[in-house]
């Protein structure tokens, strides 16, 4: 973690945290736990952080996006939102890969948009110990985010999913949440102090 102190003190970040945790005594309560689904709507840089934090943690990373089916990504392509019979399959093929990695004593980051909490349920059936990280940003940022990367071919998400993402999404009730406006050291920096177990 030291390497992540120093950069959040030039940045000024140690002087305070501004990220928001949602019921920090739930927090307290729960074991320790090592897999993470880092939730949110598309473009909140799940990939980016999920990434940053498996290599500060020596633990592995996983994008949701990356176990979806052929045909939920023809119809998110072309601007045709999921329906929950869509995700169904997606969140059971990535609650048995919650209930893999579980069984590895290194961390696990799962991208994921768990957009609503009952598919907080599903990812969390076939292993409760789990956490979510609620990533968020300003709908200018997002917007700017999901235009630029769909029209570099970067990513397959029509930027018109974004206002019925916005809309289905349902805070999690218990998360840690990051404000990823801010640089990716400053929200490793707060995860590590958030988990401090994890600090490799």
């Amino acid at each position: 973690m030291q390497r992540y102190v120093k950069l959040a003190a030039y940045t000024g970040y140690a002087r305070g945290w501004s990220e928001r945790i949602i019921d920090t005594r739930y927090a307290i309560m729960k074991s320790a736990p090592t897999i993470f689904i880092l939730m949110g709507v598309s473009a909140t840089g799940k990939t980016t952080l999920g990434n940053a934090l498996a290599d500060a943690t020596g633990g592995r990373f996983f994008d949701g996006d990356d176990f979806h089916p052929d045909s939920n990504r023809q119809k998110m392509a072309t601007g045709d939102p999921l329906t929950d019979s869509d995700r169904h399959e997606w969140l059971e093929t990535l609650a048995d890969l919650v209930a893999e990695r579980a069984r590895k004593p290194k961390p696990t980051f799962i991208a994921c948009s768990a957009l609503e909490k009952s598919y907080h349920e599903i990812l969390r059936s076939k292993h409760s110990d789990l956490a979510f990280l609620f990533l968020t940003a300003t709908p200018e940022t997002l917007r700017q985010r999901i235009t630029e990367r769909y029209e570099s071919g970067e990513h397959f998400m029509h930027p018109s999913l974004l206002d019925s993402q916005t809309e289905t999404l349902e805070p999690p009730d218990h998360a840690l949440e990051l404000d990823v406006s801010k640089p990716i050291a400053e929200l490793v920096y707060r995860f590590l102090s958030h988990y401090p177990h994890l600090d490799a």
